[in-house]
């Protein structure tokens, strides 16, 4: 080899070297920068969600997703896909869900209701023996009358048109219990035309978007277009919020994925992690051409609209009669205190969203507008049973119903201020799915934030690191 050709071989190592530390060093003031301040349509900034989440909120709700009552899933992950012919499951093992056996459910769980929570529906001896019952979800005959009329009222409520969700039927053979605990949400290698169907499916035709403009990313977007954004600022706020709740959610999984990498396997025991490189193509600022922070923002203003949700549902679980029942007193009495503590938090926290600025017009728009985004939303919970990969769908379903439950809380705070104390409810009830998913899918966003501050830190440590070793 000549001179020349080494002379300009060392050049251009040094220039890719030079260019590699530059990206290092520039990434994480980058990603600060433009992941900062104030929220668009609330007036909330980061900085506070984020000293809000780190020291209040995500030490009390990792041990609440740790308790029985919210470690239990129940959900159908065989529902056929009601909008396409399905490509075919996953078949990677880490898209694999491990069902939890009949044994292993607590007693008080997989009882007769499920509406357990409530003093009125437990104070049977049949939730001492749930074995004795036919079937999950039979309403056993020696209840009392007072049980039996509660169970006629959820019935009746449950078949309503207030839900943003469709709920999986807890009846059906199909249902089975999950652990969440042990089938944790992360990366699983489940991508490609699959994956890229259903997220397209949710943003080209539920977020209330014109055929002719197309969202930032999109690969079939046409060179020249209507921007994404002069479109969606022309939007009125209930649209512009019903995107950012899609695309803060859709942040939400991506970050969680980094995390949770499966970065080696030896010997069959796997090694997960955050992923750098994955953290970087999905959000880094060059990359997605200014379109990862937006993303990231987006997380932060669906953790504020969920946030709201459980300060205006607290009253809810104040009341005496409400019991977060799995036939353990004691845990169950510590995992009320503990539920009833974060409540406390989130309505200490000083800049909710304010929820009354949606919806806000005449009356007869206002109700079709807001039925409209209710059946938009209930669309996106369906298309989840369409995921290829089973431990997407879990983590998917779980957290859009969780979504789903939380805008159901916000637009009922009539019924939820004229709850009886001490019986049930006809205006307003939360199933035990939905309050199990209400509270983990909060659990997944306080994670989340939690996550991005980790790779914050990760990333400041990469450029440090890189800086010294070019010092040698």
């Amino acid at each position: 080899m000549s001179r020349g050709v080494r002379r300009a071989g060392a050049g251009q190592g040094a220039a890719a070297a030079l260019q590699l530390l530059v990206t290092l060093s520039f990434l994480p003031s980058v990603v600060e920068a433009q992941v900062t301040g104030v929220l668009d349509d609330c007036l909330c900034d980061v900085d506070s969600i984020d000293n809000f989440n780190t020291f209040k909120i995500f030490p009390k709700i990792k041990k609440l997703q740790e308790r029985d009552y919210f470690r239990y899933y129940k959900v159908n992950l065989k529902r056929p896909c009601p909008f396409w012919a399905e490509d075919g499951h996953c078949s990677i093992k880490d898209c694999h869900v491990e069902p939890c056996p009949e044994s292993k459910i607590p007693v008080g769980i997989k009882a007769v209701s499920s509406n357990k929570y409530l003093k009125v529906a437990n104070n049977t001896k049949e939730l001492e023996d749930c074995e004795q019952a036919s079937k999950l979800g039979a309403i056993n005959s020696t209840l009392s009358n007072q049980s039996r009329e509660a169970f006629i009222d959820w019935a009746r409520y449950d078949d309503s048109q207030d839900h943003f969700c469709e709920l999986d039927d807890e009846r059906s053979p199909a249902a089975q219990y999950v652990d969440l605990l042990l089938n944790p949400e992360r990366y699983t290698g489940y991508k490609g035309s699959s994956a890229w169907r259903v997220w397209n499916s949710i943003y080209e035709e539920n977020c209330f978007k014109p055929r002719s403009v197309y969202r930032p990313l999109n690969p079939l977007a046409p060179s020249r277009g209507e921007s994404f954004y002069t479109w969606l600022e022309g939007l009125c706020l209930e649209k512009r919020v019903f995107y950012k709740l899609i695309s803060g959610l859709h942040a939400s999984i991506n970050l969680h994925l980094c995390a949770n990498y499966l970065l080696e396997e030896t010997w069959g025991k796997p090694t997960w992690g955050p992923n750098m490189k994955e953290f970087k193509r999905r959000f880094d600022p060059v990359e997605t051409k200014g379109e990862g922070p937006r993303r990231l923002k987006n997380l932060y203003f669906l953790y504020l609209i969920e946030l709201r949700a459980l300060s205006k549902v607290a009253p809810y679980f104040e009341r005496s009669i409400v019991d977060l029942y799995t036939g353990n007193v004691k845990e169950d009495a510590d995992t009320k205190t503990l539920l009833l503590n974060i409540f406390q938090d989130t309505k200490s926290f000083p800049m909710h969203f304010d929820e009354k600025s949606m919806f806000a017009g005449d009356k007869k728009g206002a109700k079709s507008l807001k039925e409209e985004f209710r059946l938009h939303f209930k669309n996106i919970s369906r298309i989840m049973d369409c995921v290829g990969c089973d431990k997407c769908r879990l983590w998917g379903k779980l957290q859009t119903q969780g979504l789903g439950t939380a805008l159901k809380i916000l637009f009922s705070e009539k019924e939820i201020q004229k709850l009886p104390e001490n019986s049930p409810s006809k205006g307003f009830q939360l199933t035990r799915q939905e309050i199990v998913a209400l509270l983990n899918a909060f659990g997944r966003l306080s994670t989340s934030i939690k996550e991005l501050q980790n790779f914050k830190v990760l990333l400041q440590h990469s450029a440090t690191v890189y800086k010294k070793g070019q010092l040698f």
